[in-house]
């Protein structure tokens, strides 16, 4: 775990932010997101690493009492297809777990087949889109019991 506004993590967010860019546009994501919510034990940032680097990463934030939201999953495009991310989902939902969190959820957008691909396999079902883009064209969104 570490701070969401730490160097590590400030890099993977701005490769994840230019990765979502590419796909959609603008910024990548407008979606308001603050540090401190990244704080346990009402939500974890997490980096992944490989022999040292950091490749990847993720983290949750509280969306109310029970559910935690999931965001800023990110796989650096040398790691995929390794298993990071999902060790990282893994390691999020376990989190939020042991801070009391019944379930997750996450919105995503229709140009990323493989993370849609690893949320279906992880047992991820389609919910009511919420969030910052919620009533926009290509949202999906999905969550799981934990």
């Amino acid at each position: 775990m570490v701070p969401f506004d730490s160097p590590v993590a400030r890099r993977l967010i701005t490769a994840t932010l230019a990765d979502l860019g590419a796909r959609y546009g603008g910024s990548g994501d407008e979606t308001p997101v603050d540090a401190t919510e990244f704080v346990p034990p009402a939500g974890a940032f997490l980096v992944a690493r490989i022999d040292g680097q950091p490749v990847g990463c993720g983290g949750w934030r509280s969306h109310g009492e029970e559910t935690a939201e999931l965001k800023r999953m990110y796989t650096a495009p040398q790691a995929r297809g390794r298993g990071v991310a999902r060790a990282v989902l893994a390691a999020i939902e376990r989190s939020a777990r042991e801070h009391g969190r019944r379930r997750i959820i996450l919105e995503c957008g229709d140009r990323q087949p493989e993370a849609i691909a690893l949320y279906k396999a992880a047992g991820y079902e389609r919910i009511p889109n919420f969030g910052f883009y919620a009533d926009e064209p290509g949202c999906l969104s999905f969550g799981r019991s934990l």
